[in-house]
């Protein structure tokens, strides 16, 4: 039996592949991916499939790390491109047949800290992996 863990390592691997005949196996038909920073939401497969097919740039993915309980996981992800290093983090639905139903996916800005807690914490490269 594949684990949710398992269905999002798959679908990061497809991904990065560009193998979007693998990557369409793991969704199903129904997939709904929602940006809440944008108010995007995409339905369906091949919107979808669209949507990643069409992303502009020469982009790459590095997965950090992915958690799952049932039917439920999540990733954190860096996307490298044109000399850029973005996280994101993803929140993933299984349908009853293990495929990804439901997408929710942030990719936060980075920005400087306010003032005043230089003595508390300490700076690290853009970039790195934490």
């Amino acid at each position: 039996m594949t684990t949710a863990e398992d269905t999002v390592f798959a679908y990061w691997d497809a991904c990065e592949a560009r193998d979007w005949e693998r990557f369409a196996g793991l969704l199903a038909d129904d997939i709904v991916y929602h940006l809440p920073q944008t108010r995007e939401r995409i339905r369906g497969r091949d919107a979808f499939l669209r949507f990643n097919r069409e992303y502009p740039g020469d982009w790459h993915i590095s997965v950090t790390r992915v958690v799952g309980d049932g039917r439920r996981a999540a990733s954190w992800v860096t996307c490298a491109v044109d000399g850029e290093h973005v996280p994101a983090v993803s929140f993933f639905d299984l349908d009853d047949d293990g495929r990804v139903s439901v997408v929710t996916e942030f990719w936060p800005e980075p920005y400087e800290p306010p003032p005043g807690r230089e003595h508390l914490a300490e700076r690290y490269p853009a970039g790195a992996v934490v």
